[in-house]
């Protein structure tokens, strides 16, 4: 457990008023008061809903030492110290950093970003690394792991103060390299503030959080503000292929290094082929053969192989062990029941791009007289615009589709199908089932043998959310008992 005297952490800044002594002792930060314990210290930050000054009494009452904020509250404690400051993103940061060490100087710490693929490539990065023999650290949309400690996931990027206790834990248990994926609100509300980054990964870039950013080109500068803080030491590599790759490079002091399919790159992949059984490729001219399947998976390894390339690796221990890697969990997850002889996939497609990308990869794979039938949704609360589009594109591929729900969230279902139905050729037949589970249900059913079901959206997700609610849910235990 970490432990520091208030003035340990403080840095220094004119702009901080201290009223109390800063004596006392911090046993842990917390952003959330219900997370307070005896001696810890409360940060109060105005967020987009909830402005956490309201629960400083409540923080309080918990125990807290010590409150961090932007305003002084009027009702003052004399056993508690209060630390305001103007700048809150950088005040936390500064505090997670100092308070746990600056626990990424110590490790090689790689970030992915972009629309598609952080999952996949972080899991595939820890994969490759633990299977060369190193220690390493995860920290994904999925879990965070490291050696024998696992936990589930909350955010794909976590706060600035988990990230830091959580790579604090990695240098205690001797790793040596983290992978953690790093999302545009990560990087707009400032979760990787203070982080050093030994390499920063950029996939691909297509509409989604439109919600959130307002606008696609908004959503561009964001993603490129990672790229933006790298130092000289660090190295950025990019997706020659995307037309967005140049642009994160533009002004970034790393080191440029380039992966591709379709241009000239550093780590070049050609696919020799990609069937149900996996992908043939060529790396740098070397041949690989490995368990994942699709064009989109191509590309996913040649940034894995260009990641441990940087760290001076040899070719020659990193194919072996590349060719057995398992895709992350609810990512082109495929069953096949060998007595009905029907397939599935899960995934996790919740974007235009991520759909075309997934169907467009089934259809190359399935034989001629399958059939695909999709099931897919959208989540409620978020960008509309992506909706009709992504319907859309499930219809170009899907001899019979079924829209359904995915998180509804606060928003009616069938208000979500309405605006995918918008997409819709006005002559297509379709199916409408709200209830995600008969829908899948339904999919099996309407299935011949040698045909493929797609469930997309929700992947790993084991809950559906429902008017606040997170329910059990999972696609893949219920398509495989039911294929």
């Amino acid at each position: 457990m970490y432990s520091k005297k208030l003035f340990e952490i403080l840095p220094s800044d004119p702009r901080i008023n201290v009223v109390g002594s800063d004596q006392v002792q911090v046993n842990g930060l917390v952003l959330d008061s219900r997370a307070t314990r005896t001696g810890m210290a409360f940060i109060a930050m105005k967020g987009l809903a909830v402005d956490g000054h309201n629960y400083i009494d409540s923080a309080v009452k918990r125990g807290a030492s010590v409150i961090f904020c932007e305003d002084l509250p009027q009702d003052i404690h004399d056993h508690v110290t209060y630390v305001s400051w103007s700048k809150p993103k950088q005040m936390i940061a500064d505090l997670a950093t100092r308070f746990y060490d600056d626990p990424s100087q110590d490790l090689r710490l790689v970030g992915v970003t972009g629309t598609n693929g952080k999952s996949t490539v972080v899991v595939l990065l820890h994969q490759l690394f633990t299977g060369l023999g190193y220690k390493a650290g995860l920290i994904s949309t999925i879990k965070y792991q490291f050696g024998d400690h696992e936990e589930v996931a909350t955010h794909t990027t976590p706060d600035i103060i988990k990230v830091n206790e959580l790579l604090a834990k990695m240098r205690d248990a001797g790793c040596e390299y983290a992978f953690m994926e790093v999302s545009s609100h990560g990087i707009d509300q400032g979760r990787i503030e203070g982080l050093t980054f030994s390499q920063a990964i950029f996939t691909n870039l297509s509409q989604d959080h439109l919600d959130y950013h307002k606008t696609y080109n908004d959503y561009v500068l964001t993603k490129k503000k990672f790229f933006d803080i790298l130092n000289k030491d660090a190295i950025a590599l990019v997706n020659a292929d995307d037309k967005q790759a140049e642009v994160m490079l533009h002004d970034c002091k790393a080191e440029h290094k380039t992966y591709a399919l379709r241009r000239m790159a550093d780590y070049k992949a050609r696919i020799v082929a990609n069937e149900i059984a996996g992908l043939h490729l060529e790396l740098n001219r070397s041949e690989v053969f490995v368990r994942l399947r699709g064009a989109y998976n191509a590309y996913n390894l040649a940034a894995v192989y260009g990641v441990a390339s940087g760290f001076d690796i040899p070719k020659e221990e990193i194919l072996p062990v590349l060719s057995g890697l398992q895709g992350a969990e609810g990512r082109f997850d495929y069953s096949h029941n060998p007595e009905s002889g029907k397939s599935a996939i899960v995934d996790y497609a919740h974007t235009p791009d991520a759909v075309d990308n997934l169907l467009k990869n089934v259809k190359e794979m399935k034989r001629s007289k399958a059939q695909i039938i999709t099931v897919i949704g959208c989540g409620g609360d978020r960008d509309k615009g992506k909706r009709p589009k992504m319907a859309a594109i499930a219809e170009k591929y899907s001899d019979i589709l079924i829209l359904t729900s995915d998180n509804p969230r606060s928003e009616k279902p069938e208000s979500i199908l309405d605006d995918m139905e918008k997409g819709l050729a006005k002559n297509k037949k379709y199916l409408r089932i709200v209830d995600r589970k008969e829908a899948i249900k339904t999919g099996v059913m309407l299935a011949a043998s040698g045909d493929i079901i797609v469930v997309a959206g929700k992947g790993h997700e084991k809950y559906q959310e429902i008017n606040g609610e997170k329910l059990p849910f999972d696609d893949k235990q219920i398509i495989t008992s039911t294929l």
